[in-house]
């Protein structure tokens, strides 16, 4: 029985909890090639291959070594913590990564891999140029903009033990 005195309570469903995903702090960076990318496609270009290799695999090599230098320069900037490509760059490049991101950071009063305060010029990679210069090996150039400056990045990729490496790394 409902009496005047007393009010009916609406019942609000709320949204369902979306999971979160858990990186566990070793490879936060997809390095997979996806269909729809989140911002918009780097200009790639290739110079000349010494080699020809399918194009699908081609576009696959072109792909990882973009996204693998866009976290590169984020890493060199102290805005990712280096752990991220420790499976993709070999112990020379990893510690070279590793200093230039304490370099950095230390230079900027900021602790390595945590987000710098507000509005800095993040850096982006703009193009990329990749050569193909055998089937298990791949020197790229990438233009990096740092607010209005640009610079420089190159690096040779090869295969080791069934996955791509990054096995030189140089900054300009």
């Amino acid at each position: 029985m409902s009496t005047p005195d007393t009010a009916e309570a609406q019942v609000v469903v709320l949204r369902p909890r979306a999971p979160v995903a858990s990186v566990q702090g070793s490879l936060a960076l997809d390095l997979t090639p996806r269909t729809a990318p989140p911002r918009p496609r780097l200009r790639s270009a290739r110079t000349t291959d010494l080699v020809a290799l399918e194009h699908a695999a081609r576009e696959h090599v072109d792909a990882f070594v973009g996204r693998f230098l866009q976290a590169v320069v984020e890493i060199g900037a102290g805005d990712r913590p280096v752990t991220q490509v420790l499976r993709h760059a070999v112990p020379e490049v990893y510690d070279q990564l590793t200093e230039r991101a304490r370099t950095v950071s230390s230079a900027g009063g900021a602790t390595p891999g945590h987000v710098r305060g507000p509005n800095p010029a993040r850096p982006v990679v703009v193009g990329v140029r990749t050569a193909l210069i055998r089937r298990d090996a791949v020197e790229a150039s990438a233009h990096v903009r740092y607010g209005r400056r640009s610079r420089a990045v190159a690096a040779r990729f090869e295969v080791v033990r069934d996955r791509w490496q990054c096995v030189a790394i140089q900054f300009g």
